[in-house]
């Protein structure tokens, strides 16, 4: 079997070494300067000509940047010789899917093709928003689930009274689906809608169990303003519940997100290292090991 080189991407030097331990792999030295406009100047150092490389870039915010830098670096070994393979652990603009309000473009189509275009022979993510979105890709791309890690971790430091989770909305039925099985506590799913235009979100309380002296766990891929958790917590605290937490695959939690899922009630928030922060706890380190430990 091919060995593995890695070069960690400027948005996941810590994530790129885990990995590359696990795997036993070199890691590449990628030396990056960015400019005060903005530009990013990055350097690869190292022997890279046939040999199999393993870029790790996530795209968090600030999104462009790290999407270009990723482009840059992919472009770069793939134009030295190397057989690139990016984990993208959060895929920034995977949201954007389709065309949800007329002339909108699907801005992970246009990542789809630029990726190609730099030489990147598989990419793999992390519980992508929508696996639609997966079909975009022109070459193989796959998208890891992270939720039994969080259930794991979940079952492991926490001492909860008859547990229930739910989901923000139907898009996450079967992120809480795994979850909930992991766990072995029942589920349920709020019904959620955003106005298109306005970014408005609603939540309605249909169908919510008996939830008097319960403890409730919000699941959801991404927080990003954690509008949709705190919509959902006020409805549900209309039920009484013991204690709410919430878990995430992604915590991008902008614009003071984490204080206001404080503000409403959410006793703890977690995510994974997938974008790095003080409630990363969750290393998917594992996953990205497995996988790549086992491609021919």
């Amino acid at each position: 079997m091919m060995e593995w080189l890695v070069a960690p991407g400027p948005a996941s030097v810590e994530l790129a070494n885990t990995v590359g331990k696990k795997l036993d792999a070199k890691l590449l030295d990628v030396e990056v300067r960015v400019f005060p406009d903005g530009e990013s100047v990055i350097n690869v150092v190292g022997e890279v000509t046939n040999k199999r490389v393993l870029l790790l870039q996530s795209l968090y915010p600030p999104v462009d940047t790290h999407l270009i830098q990723a482009l840059m670096l992919s472009h770069r070994l793939s134009q030295d010789g190397a057989e690139v393979y990016v984990a993208m652990p959060y895929l920034g603009y995977a949201r954007q899917d389709k065309e949800f309000v007329q002339g909108e473009i699907v801005s992970v189509g246009v990542i789809a093709r630029l990726l190609r275009a730099v030489g990147v022979k598989r990419l793999v993510t992390v519980d992508i928003h929508s696996i639609e979105g997966l079909g975009h890709f022109s070459f193989p791309t796959f998208s890891l689930s992270a939720f039994p890690l969080l259930a794991e971790y979940v079952k492991k430091n926490y001492r909860l009274e008859r547990a229930v989770a739910a989901s923000p909305d139907l898009g996450g039925s079967a992120r809480i689906e795994a979850f909930a099985r992991v766990l072995g506590i029942e589920h349920f799913v709020l019904k959620k809608s955003r106005d298109r235009k306005t970014g408005d979100v609603t939540v309605e309380g249909e169908s919510i169990p008996e939830l008097d002296g319960k403890d409730v766990i919000f699941v959801d891929d991404i927080i990003s303003t954690g509008t949709s958790i705190c919509r959902g917590a006020e409805v549900l605290k209309k039920s009484n519940p013991r204690s709410l937490y919430a878990v995430c695959t992604h915590p991008l939690l902008v614009d003071g997100a984490l204080d206001r899922l404080y503000e409403v009630g959410i006793k703890e928030v977690i995510g994974t290292n997938t974008i790095p922060g003080p409630i990363s706890k969750i290393d998917v380190a594992p996953l990205y090991s497995e996988y790549f430990s086992s491609v021919d």
